[in-house]
């Protein structure tokens, strides 16, 4: 069995300015700092064979802070970035209630097929280990609704820095 902790990344500026990142990089704010360090503080006896980010800062940076008493290398990859929110990216989310959608936006059928190739990619490249993997919100939740099979509606949305374990088979 794989054991896969997801997590979400640590707050970030833009979290906090309720600024729409998408597939920006962001940047940890400090509470996103200290988020981090206390998953970090959390997993550090856990045994965990590999460390797996978003290719994304914020993402990159979370996980590099729960990696580091491990010693291991976090491996990047662009299948658990943000969901690409397109003309909406950068922009303040209050702003965006009742907007029309812009077509650029990733259809969620994309990400859903993304969030199936993580889980596969997973399964591939880390059989029977113990995986954590940090990406986002969206990704997430995506992740979430292909593993369990349930529309996205009925995956509770994660916190900045919440660990949630799936166990693929």
């Amino acid at each position: 069995m794989t054991r896969l902790y997801l997590v979400r990344h640590g707050e970030t500026v833009d979290n906090a300015a309720q600024i729409l990142q998408g597939q920006r990089q962001g940047e940890l704010d400090a509470e996103g700092i200290v988020q981090a360090e206390a998953v970090r503080d959390r997993m550090k006896d856990e045994k965990i064979d590999s460390f797996v980010s978003s290719d994304l800062k914020r993402s990159f940076d979370t996980c590099s802070i729960i990696a580091a008493p491990h010693h291991k290398e976090v491996v990047t990859t662009p299948l658990l970035r943000e969901r690409d929110w397109g003309g909406f990216t950068g922009k303040y989310i209050p702003d965006l209630k009742d907007k029309p959608w812009p077509e650029d936006i990733e259809s969620l059928e994309h990400l859903k097929r993304r969030a199936a190739d993580f889980l596969d990619f997973i399964r591939e490249n880390y059989a029977g280990q113990t995986v954590l993997a940090v990406g986002h919100g969206i990704v997430n939740k995506a992740i979430q609704s292909v593993f369990f099979n349930k529309p996205m509606n009925e995956v509770e949305k994660m916190k900045n820095a919440e660990v949630r374990i799936l166990n693929l088979e």
